[in-house]
C-alpha cells in the first residue's frame, strides 16, 4: 500500500493558485490546457476511486466529464475536486483496494500496479499543473520513489503498449540529476518545462 494523502493535498494546495487567466495556459501535456487538465483530474479521481473499489464507471450523459476537455469542465471544480480526492484517497486506504484484479481507462491490470498509477497520475499532473501556473511543487519522498519506479518501467520493452497514449517519448535527464526530475524523463516530460517554452 501506498499514502496518497501527500500527492493529493498538494494537488489541493495548488488549486488556489489556478485563477481565472490562467485557464487557457498551456500545459506540459499538449493536448490540455489548464482547464482541460483540471477536467482530466476531476475524471481520473472518479476512475481510480471506481477501481479502488473493483466497482463498474457509470455511463450516462454525465460520461463524458472528466475527459479532458475544457468545455466539460465542471463549473463547481474548485469545490467537487477536493472532495473527489478525499474519496480517492480514502478507496485505496483500504487493503482490499490493492489485492486482485481491477480496471481504470480501458486497463486492466494487478489492483497493485493500478494504485501504484494512480498515484502516477496525481503527481505528474500536479506537477503539470504548478508548472503551467508558475507554482512549486513539492513530492515527499516516498511518492517520488514510487513514480520513479513506475515511469522507469514502463521504457521497458514489455511495457511498450502499455506506454502509448500514457507518456510522451523519453526525455534525457542527466543520470546525476534529482531522482524526480529523471522520473520526470522517463514520463516524456522536460523537467525545465516552461508555458513559454509551449
Amino acid at each position: 500500500m501506498i499514502d496518497m494523502k501527500p500527492a493529493a493535498y498538494e494537488v489541493v494546495r495548488l488549486l488556489d493558485g489556478v485563477t481565472p487567466e490562467l485557464m487557457a495556459n498551456p500545459t506540459p501535456c499538449p493536448e490540455f490546457p489548464v482547464a482541460a487538465l483540471l477536467d482530466h483530474i476531476m475524471g481520473l479521481t472518479i476512475a481510480f476511486k471506481l477501481a479502488a473499489e473493483k466497482a463498474t464507471p457509470p455511463g450516462g450523459a454525465d460520461s463524458k466529464r472528466g475527459s479532458g476537455s475544457a468545455d466539460t469542465l465542471d463549473p463547481a471544480w474548485r469545490e467537487i475536486l477536493p472532495q473527489r480526492l478525499d474519496e480517492m484517497v480514502a478507496a485505496w486506504s483500504d487493503p482490499a483496494a490493492w489485492q486482485g484484479m481491477t480496471q481504470a481507462g480501458g486497463q486492466t491490470l494487478p489492483a497493485e500496479m493500478m494504485g501504484v498509477a494512480a498515484l502516477d497520475e496525481l503527481v505528474l499532473h500536479g506537477w503539470d499543473l504548478a508548472r503551467a501556473t508558475g507554482q512549486q511543487f513539492s513530492c515527499d519522498p516516498a511518492s517520488s520513489g514510487a513514480v520513479f519506479a513506475f515511469t522507469e518501467a514502463t521504457t521497458r520493452p514489455e511495457y511498450t503498449e502499455m506506454r502509448v497514449g500514457l507518456f510522451g517519448p523519453v526525455v534525457d535527464v542527466p543520470a546525476d540529476a534529482p531522482e524526480f526530475d529523471r522520473a520526470l524523463g522517463f514520463a516524456g516530460r522536460d523537467p525545465r518545462w516552461s508555458p513559454s517554452q509551449a
